[in-house]
């Protein structure tokens, strides 16, 4: 059965590492028979969550208009959320963020994400730099009742070409074409 999975690609850096880890896990995943959207979130107008409720009152539909009803649209109809960042300063990064916050809309109304997974770069030679982010998701994952799919972070990653090569591309990609669609 495909699965309809939406990719969060949160890095502000065109051609990025955690582009290309992105999309290793959507090659992957095309590769199992899999429907896959990608979102590069830096590259779309999305404004931070005003906190003003009229998402609530208006089912789902946020007062803002800029690019993230596009996303919202996607997010409805997927199975599997991917989120995929650099880690900035122990956290995910600031575009990824506004999308994250943007989601409230759909908290009324639900979605059908089953389950996610998180990919992420950081330069740090340790993961341990990305357990706050790591943290942040998996509470996402549990109080919205998603299944974790995964959690990749690579280190010591610097420059977009540093990833290359790396073996966390291979279990990106192969991240991707096990994830299935959960009932």
């Amino acid at each position: 059965m495909s699965n309809n999975i939406v990719i969060l690609a949160g890095s502000p850096r065109k051609v990025s590492s955690t582009d290309k880890l992105a999309a290793a896990f959507a090659e992957g995943a095309k590769g199992a028979g899999h429907t896959v959207t990608t979102f590069r979130v830096a590259d779309m107008k999305i404004s931070g969550c005003l906190g003003c409720g009229h998402c609530f009152q208006k089912e789902g539909v946020c007062v803002q208009k800029d690019d993230m009803q596009t996303i919202l649209d996607a997010i409805r109809k997927a199975d599997t959320l991917v989120l995929a960042s650099p880690v900035y300063f122990w956290g995910i990064s600031a575009q990824l963020k506004l999308v994250i916050d943007r989601t409230y809309a759909l908290l009324k109304e639900g979605t059908s994400i089953k389950q996610a997974a998180l990919l992420m770069t950081c330069g740090e030679k340790i993961v341990a730099a990305a357990e706050p982010p790591i943290a942040m998701f998996r509470q996402i994952c549990t109080y919205l009742k998603w299944q974790e799919a995964g959690v990749i972070v690579v280190p010591s990653i610097h420059e977009p070409q540093d990833i290359d090569g790396r073996p966390e591309l291979e279990q990106s990609k192969q991240l991707g074409s096990r994830v299935t669609v959960l009932s």
